[in-house]
């Protein structure tokens, strides 16, 4: 299991210390939210905060965009370091086009689906996709309780990519711990993001290293 620790439940009085402890982790990547206040009820960081994050961070950067229009920012996503970027179906009109534009710009591509999309909103696209990303709460705030509906979304969803002979991997945002770590690995999921589960742990490196061992 690959394992994506979520920027968004750190420390921020003490940001350095915590990248230099993912740094150090087993963690794949490092998931970064970037939230509007208006595709989801909340704002979270913007750009400086992603620039300062890229200089520091020896982790592939996983920048996950909640936000309106996120084709406006493709540049600037990949000049903060990004490796995928990623964008929610719900908020890409010309979804194809975003996706071809973010490949183009030398990122991994990746498209969110909220809870109460239906992975077959992708048929058309899986085949483009390096990623997809099932948000398993609502998006806007961390530490959300786990939407149980989300395991049989990822069997749909690995059906899916099977048929379509598609690489994508499928990655999991919200609630994530061990108990649900465990039934999402054995539905499918190749990714976990997990946000209080590695932060709030007192052995955050432990945390990681027992995702990464479902």
């Amino acid at each position: 299991m690959q394992i994506s620790p979520s920027l968004l439940a750190a420390d921020f009085a003490h940001l350095h210390r915590e990248i230099e402890m993912i740094n150090t982790s087993e963690a794949d990547m490092l998931h970064l939210d970037v939230m509007d206040g208006v595709f989801v009820p909340n704002i979270s960081f913007g750009f400086p905060v992603l620039n300062a994050v890229g200089r520091l961070s020896t982790k592939p950067m996983d920048v996950h965009l909640m936000i309106v229009e996120p084709q406006k920012f493709i540049s600037q996503v990949r000049d903060c370091g990004a490796a995928i970027m990623n964008v929610h179906q719900e908020a890409c009109t010309h979804l194809d086009r975003t996706i071809h534009e973010i490949k183009a710009a030398g990122m991994k591509a990746a498209v969110t689906l909220n809870p109460s999309t239906p992975v077959g909103m992708l048929e058309d696209i899986i085949a483009e996709l390096d990623m997809v990303l099932l948000m398993s709460v609502n998006p806007g705030f961390g530490g959300q309780s786990f939407i149980q509906n989300t395991l049989a979304k990822v069997r749909r969803l690995k059906e899916l990519i099977s048929s379509s002979d598609s690489k994508a991997l499928i990655e999991i945002d919200g609630g994530v711990n061990l108990t649900t770590g465990r039934m999402l690995a054995e539905a499918g999921a190749d990714i976990l993001v997990a946000g209080s589960f590695v932060f709030g742990s007192p052995t955050p490196h432990e945390a990681i290293n027992s995702l990464k061992a479902l």
